[in-house]
């Protein structure tokens, strides 16, 4: 396992991050306290350091197996979780980035944790009713109290992240180190303005769901497959094309399908750091083995050409009309 530091920040994070979404049964199907705890082991014998929760994995559940796992080593991780989902549904101040629901959500998520501050605290959704500058402030607010070191935001808008950032440099607050968005070989939309304007900025991305919900794990393209998350009738052909391509890879190199294709995500962009998740100790092995998985620019064409994606305007039209405009002068 390497590191690197996330974002224009001195904080080192390991290349690939567990997530923990999984840790504990409630809600459907995860993993009890003692397979979490063999999970949590196998990653940190790898090296890994960084780990990624939120408020309502598993009701909450996560959280407190977390905070029991890593009794007396938890300066050891960088421990992320994220607020902004409902802790109440009859309380419309339960929920939202406005400073209340931050402040409370925190507190919980401390306590549940068994910790007295969090390595990063994120931001888990864009909420629209709620205004940037408020949410930055009141993160800045819990940083200075030393609740929190750094703070990061997962699906929003590259608009408000950049306005974000614009706020917190102009107010002397804290700022976005990283963004959390989903992103694999089926799912590209990153790269339309996510991605470039984190690479631009500066910006650590950790991606979610690199095995397109199990999809690219070919566990949808086998006959005899049948449990998952997804209706196996909603698998479009597409997707299965690309399981097709990932598999086939994955056979010329020996390794499982799930290995290339969290490969596939870490070759796209240094600042890429794939969130894997597992219900099982072997999952989590099988995961980790990607990072011994270096893709040639012949296996990523391949996969790519299984599953065409165009970023669409204006980046295709600014490709496209590059000569006409600058002429000579084009680079």
């Amino acid at each position: 396992m390497k590191y690197r530091t996330l974002g224009r920040s001195g904080l080192r994070v390991s290349e690939l991050v567990l997530g923990a979404m999984t840790f504990g049964e409630q809600g459907g199907v995860g993993a009890p306290i003692e397979e979490c705890r063999r999970i949590l082991d196998a990653y940190a014998e790898a090296g890994g350091n960084t780990i990624d929760t939120a408020i309502n994995y598993r009701a909450g559940a996560s959280e407190e197996i977390l905070g029991e796992l890593l009794a007396g080593r938890r300066e050891s991780f960088v421990l992320g979780t994220k607020y902004t989902v409902s802790r109440d549904r009859n309380d419309p101040n339960a929920a939202g980035n406005a400073r209340k629901n931050l402040r409370a959500s925190l507190e919980l998520s401390l306590r549940r944790l068994r910790t007295d501050h969090l390595d990063i605290y994120w931001v888990h959704m864009w909420d629209r009713a709620t205004p940037i500058e408020e949410t930055m402030h009141a993160l800045d607010e819990a940083v200075r109290s030393g609740k929190v070191l750094y703070v990061g935001i997962s699906d929003a808008p590259s608009w408000i992240v950049a306005q974000a950032n614009t706020i917190a440099a102009w107010r002397d607050l804290s700022p976005f180190i990283a963004i959390q968005v989903p992103y694999n070989l089926l799912q590209r939309d990153i790269e339309r303005e996510l991605l470039p304007m984190a690479e631009a900025f500066g910006l650590g991305v950790m991606v979610w769901s690199p095995l397109a919900g199990g999809v690219l794990s070919g566990k949808y393209s086998r006959a005899e497959e049948t449990s998952g998350r997804l209706d196996p009738g909603s698998v479009d052909e597409r997707s299965h094309a690309a399981a097709r391509a990932v598999q086939a890879v994955a056979d010329g190199r020996g390794v499982p399908p799930s290995q290339v294709a969290i490969a596939w995500t870490m070759r796209r962009s240094p600042r890429i750091h794939p969130l894997v998740g597992a219900r099982r100790v072997e999952q989590v092995r099988d995961n980790l083995g990607a990072l011994d998985v270096h893709l040639t620019p012949e296996e990523c064409a391949t996969l790519e050409a299984a599953a065409p994606f165009s970023p669409g305007f204006p980046t295709d039209f600014i490709e496209s009309a590059s000569s006409w405009v600058f002429g000579a002068a084009a680079v």
